[in-house]
């Protein structure tokens, strides 16, 4: 980890647990305890920036709504084509490791840099004149949800030479859920060839259901 840059454990974390653990038979809905299914949709409390597990008729209450103490989590994501990054400005954002992501806190109205660890999710600072100038090349980022969508850049193979970096636009939760896999299945120092293989599967799923969109496209 680059020596000066501060890190806190993400407040998040404590309900990544619903990701990195064995489910029972049923899960419930938190706010009416209604029976759910394998696939519900989530919310997030935006002030706990916490995960909430949802039925259909609680999570509709809080479609598109702001101000509120939820907001639903939408299941669209997109594959930013074209996306304009240099080497150079990846090692401005001070990120130790080739996965993070970014979205837009309402509540503390700025950017929020989160990346996954072996210990949870880790906010790294951002510094503002490298993000702006991020945005200003790939202005389909002024489209980012506030709360509920992120950027979510995957850069390891990249940077190991393997393969080309990654950009989504992703649902808030699949980072979260990111973040909770590498937590379970890390091992010893390099994590084990079991993280990875989990790692590579999650990508390659929400590759195959990201709709691909330039980056350089306007709101």
């Amino acid at each position: 980890m680059p020596t000066g840059t501060s890190s806190m454990v993400d407040p998040a974390f404590a309900t990544l647990r619903q990701f990195a653990r064995s489910k029972g038979p049923l899960e419930r809905c938190e706010l009416c305890c209604a029976g759910l299914g394998r696939e519900h949709p989530h919310l997030v409390e935006i002030a706990l920036r916490q995960i909430v597990c949802a039925c259909e008729a609680c999570a509709t209450l809080f479609d598109g709504m702001s101000g509120r103490r939820y907001k639903r989590v939408f299941r669209r994501a997109r594959l930013l084509d074209n996306f304009q990054m240099t080497d150079g400005q990846w090692e401005n954002l001070l990120i130790p490791i080739g996965m993070a992501f970014f979205f837009h806190s309402s509540m503390e109205g700025r950017t929020v840099t989160l990346y996954p660890s072996p210990a949870g999710a880790v906010e790294s600072p951002l510094p503002l004149d490298a993000w702006t100038e991020i945005v200003r090349q790939n202005l389909v980022l002024r489209q980012l949800q506030p709360d509920i969508e992120a950027l979510l850049m995957n850069r390891v193979g990249h940077t190991h030479e393997l393969s080309q970096a990654e950009y989504f636009l992703a649902p808030i939760d699949e980072c979260y859920r990111l973040v909770g896999l590498i937590r379970a299945n890390w091992k010893g120092l390099s994590g084990g060839s079991e993280v990875w293989t989990e790692i590579g599967r999650f990508f390659s799923d929400l590759r195959s259901r990201a709709d691909a969109v330039t980056g350089r496209q306007n709101a």
